[in-house]
């Protein structure tokens, strides 16, 4: 174990190799550096009824969880000069979309034994915009990755033009284009359903 706990400026890659060496300070300032984080995002995520039945300290502690057995099996690594909240991000993302599934499976449907009072109808006119705004934030640090050209094709698309349009635009083939959308169907399906 090391003499010094980890300074505040310690990067998330230099944390995680210290959590795989076994100490315990270095995955303490990792918690501490991203459970507010996300027990603010699982708050914002949380329909009213689900809230009823899930404390957002219960997503936070199960997402280390997973996080610190994966990291454990090397499953894990973080890029030099990125961090780790994309990560935490999707990993929270599951845990609470398995969570509301879960609650609204048959007899346990927690929207049948919630009152529609304030709260419901204010979720009710958020349509889920919340949870569009982190599904596009996922989708933009995605498009972030990609080559310039990959991009401009991702983002045509999003941008509602059909797929022949897109080929045009970009002076790519139909299924050129195609194939490029469906990689990047791949990728995002991959990050968001990393932690299942």
């Amino acid at each position: 174990m090391a003499d010094t706990p980890p300074g505040p400026d310690a990067t998330d890659r230099s944390l995680l190799r210290r959590v795989r060496a076994g100490e315990e300070d270095a995955a303490t300032a990792l918690y501490l550096r991203y459970a507010d984080h996300l027990r603010a995002l699982a708050a914002r995520q949380s329909s009213a009824a689900l809230a009823t039945r899930l404390d957002p300290d219960d997503i936070v502690q199960s997402v280390f969880r997973t996080f610190f057995r994966r990291v454990g099996d090397n499953q894990y690594d973080v890029p030099a000069g990125d961090d780790l909240w994309r990560l935490f991000l999707v990993i929270a993302l599951n845990k609470i979309r398995n969570a509301a599934a879960h609650h609204r499976a048959a007899k346990r449907d927690v929207r049948q034994t919630v009152p529609i009072g304030d709260d419901a109808r204010r979720v009710e006119a958020d349509g889920g915009a919340t949870g569009l705004a982190v599904l596009r934030m996922v989708i933009d640090d995605a498009l972030a990755r990609l080559p310039e050209g990959t991009r401009r094709i991702v983002e045509l698309r999003v941008e509602g033009f059909e797929v022949a349009e897109v080929a045009d635009r970009v002076g790519r083939s139909k299924r050129s284009v195609e194939r490029v959308l469906q990689q990047f169907r791949d990728e995002l399906k991959g990050l968001l359903d990393e932690d299942r």
